[in-house]
């Protein structure tokens, strides 16, 4: 069977590259996290609730890309250690607000530093114009996969949506 006739060429397949790419970060990031206590998901709630103070479990779950079973056990976890705190009872609707205590706050720093080691390990060969291009072109696949349009073709600025 030819490369043709096996479906998608791995070796050209800028999807696969992607999630290479993906995997041997989410590898870096577990690895420098790992000494702190921390994995990729608890960190990256930590880093989601001190953006965005007294987020939902749906939020945060979005937000760190797991499901919202996973994020509850995890916010159950990280409540019971103090790094989270939830009211007992919703102030509207069933939503429980979660906010980051000093202690997340302070192991948040912490793993913020390994974080950013491995952000700067993964760029180092590239120029701030090569940066540049990098996450303008990333946005830009990300928004024509979430929102069905292209960018017009000249790879600038996405096409808005119509309504």
């Amino acid at each position: 069977m030819s490369q043709s006739e096996a479906g998608v060429d791995l070796e050209t397949s800028l999807g696969y590259l992607l999630k290479e790419a993906s995997s041997a970060l989410r590898a870096a990031m577990e690895e420098v996290l790992r000494p702190l206590g921390m994995s990729v998901t608890h960190y990256s709630c930590l880093e989601l609730l001190a953006q965005r103070p007294g987020l939902s479990n749906s939020e945060l779950a979005r937000g760190a890309f797991v499901t919202r079973q996973s994020m509850n056990v995890l916010l159950q976890a990280l409540e019971r250690d103090g790094y989270v705190t939830r009211p007992a009872e919703a102030p509207v609707g069933k939503v429980l607000p979660t906010r980051l205590t000093p202690r997340g706050r302070r192991s948040l720093d912490k793993a913020t530093v390994a974080v950013r080691s491995v952000e700067v390990r993964m760029l180092a060969g590239m120029t701030e114009a090569e940066r540049s291009d990098a996450f303008r072109i990333l946005r830009s696949m990300i928004h024509s996969l979430r929102d069905g349009d292209g960018d017009g073709g000249d790879g600038a600025q996405p096409v808005p949506r119509r309504t």
